[in-house]
């Protein structure tokens, strides 16, 4: 493969876990009350950095080995990592939804606090195990 198609499937690949990623942050803002970005930068709430923080680097984790394991071509790589990027971004969610079902008061409520709660922390654990868990089910 030639340098200048080298550059363009990094490219590719680097676009589809953006996309990832920013969907994964979408998803965060979904699950929590108030508006994601406005906790984070003007509130500097720690809760939600802390889980945005995590699912972002859940969501890279499982684009990795996504990447690493991907089908040969680059469409059906491609494909194969946005897949397995949705799968790992869904059961993150799962997870989330999960633990606020089995734990007392609302974690989104929790993740909106101004003070650093420890579910925050159990939360954030949740989304890198999650995603340690898809990306070894990758490989």
């Amino acid at each position: 493969m030639n340098l200048l198609a080298e550059l363009g499937s990094c490219l590719a690949y680097g676009v589809v876990g953006t996309l990832l990623m920013a969907v994964g942050y979408v998803i965060v803002d979904v699950l929590t009350p108030g508006k994601l970005h406005e906790l984070i930068w003007t509130g500097r709430n720690k809760n939600a950095t802390l889980i945005v923080a995590a699912n972002t680097l859940g969501t890279a984790m499982v684009v990795f080995s996504a990447i690493m394991a991907s089908e040969s071509g680059l469409v059906n790589g491609l494909l194969s990592t946005a897949g397995y990027g949705m799968i790992g971004l869904v059961l993150m969610a799962a997870a989330f939804l999960m633990l606020d079902a089995l734990t007392p008061g609302k974690l989104g409520s929790i993740v909106a606090e101004a003070e650093l709660h420890p579910a925050a922390w159990v939360n954030a654990a949740a989304h890198v195990s999650v995603a340690l868990v898809v990306a070894a089910a990758i490989s």
